[in-house]
């Protein structure tokens, strides 16, 4: 990606492909809400894997008349392309997950439909350029790690893990961006018993290194890193654990030879503020609740999950299924908007790269 302020303008119309998510959360309705606004719909092609039944009761509840057109994911026109506005691949023989339950919750047919709408998205990234379904960067909406395990898919804990395994990504980071925090995380979905055995130097330098790359592909010129102690008091010198003297300040100390501004490690229970009140420009956490805390308590409707090191971005809502709000019409697509908005602006860019990459061949 390239920062906010050099982006060329026109920018060519990126294809954005979004993923459903779980059939019985409340992904289809965000889904709906987010792209029947013909404003979002105009800034780029978006190509929606998932069920149509399952967003036509979404479209009933909230008053949208269906605005998308429909082809099977298998048949033959749809690697055509995607034309205007919005097309549905529709997985038909996955029509069973999208069915209405009397009880809320996961399920092994929606962590399967799920499951497969993500590894179609990843194979659109994937495709030659110049294929008309190539896609700029993917959009997930919300699944369930638990519905994916009963599908027998648990060796991904989630969406990023699928990801940098498809794309091969040695290096990859989950971080959050909302307008006034950014957050990285040295270690994702890991049991919090597992992070003595898990975390390293190369965790801690890495999640700096991407933080750093993901906050200068956002515009921020020379970013200002803090970065959290995992224990209280951040270790208190070392009478409450040395994690810090062992693993993060190491790290800290390789960032800083690098050339980057980093400081730390901070106690976790202070330094968000000081992150919001405009200190610095991005916090590294060495573990997933520390950094989504204070992310989701201020900025619950406008953060974004945004996986670095993958050849495309991939961006996603901050929160869950919601299955216990699903199908009621009340749900909040402003995450999703987000994430849209985030995705069409960095896939608009990889489009103009690749048309000046063909351009420079071409002489």
């Amino acid at each position: 990606m390239t920062p906010e302020n050099d982006i060329p303008s026109p920018l060519p119309k990126p294809t954005v492909v979004v993923t459903m998510g779980d059939p019985l959360g409340v992904g289809p309705e965000i889904v709906v809400r987010a792209l029947s606004t013909p404003r979002i719909r105009q800034r780029a092609r978006f190509v929606v894997r998932g069920l149509e039944a399952p967003l036509r009761r979404a479209a009933a509840e909230i008053g949208v008349e269906p605005f998308w057109r429909r082809i099977r994911h298998d048949a033959p026109a749809a690697s055509t392309g995607v034309g205007e506005g919005v097309l549905l691949l529709e997985y038909a023989e996955h029509e069973a997950a999208g069915a209405p339950r009397q009880t809320p919750g996961p399920t092994k047919l929606g962590g399967e439909a799920s499951y497969r709408f993500v590894e179609d998205a990843i194979a659109d990234a994937q495709r030659e350029p110049g294929d008309p379904l190539r896609a700029d960067a993917i959009v997930t909406a919300p699944i369930s790690k638990e519905a994916w395990a009963l599908a027998g898919r648990s060796r991904y804990p989630g969406h990023t893990e699928l990801l940098a395994a498809r794309f091969q990504a040695r290096r990859h980071l989950m971080m959050f961006v909302s307008p006034r925090l950014r957050v990285a995380l040295a270690t994702g979905h890991i049991p919090l018993l597992e992070l003595r055995d898990r975390l390293t130097i190369g965790k801690v330098f890495d999640a700096i290194d991407l933080g750093i790359e993901g906050a200068l592909a956002l515009g921020v010129e020379r970013p200002r890193v803090a970065v959290c102690g995992l224990n209280p008091h951040a270790g208190e010198g070392g009478i409450l654990g040395d994690e810090e003297t062992r693993l993060i300040e190491p790290a800290i100390r390789l960032a800083v030879d690098a050339g980057h501004d980093v400081k730390g490690p901070f106690p976790a229970d202070t330094i968000f503020r000081r992150a919001i009140d405009g200190a610095f420009d991005l916090v590294v956490a060495m573990y997933h609740d520390q950094g989504l805390i204070p992310v989701k308590t201020l900025e619950w409707e406008r953060a974004v999950n945004c996986t670095i090191g993958l050849p495309v971005l991939r961006t996603s809502p901050d929160h869950g299924t919601a299955y216990d709000i699903a199908g009621r019409g009340v749900a909040d697509p402003q995450s999703l908007l987000a994430a849209i908005d985030l995705a069409v602006r960095a896939g608009a860019l990889e489009a103009h790269r690749r048309a000046q990459s063909r351009s420079v061949t071409q002489r």
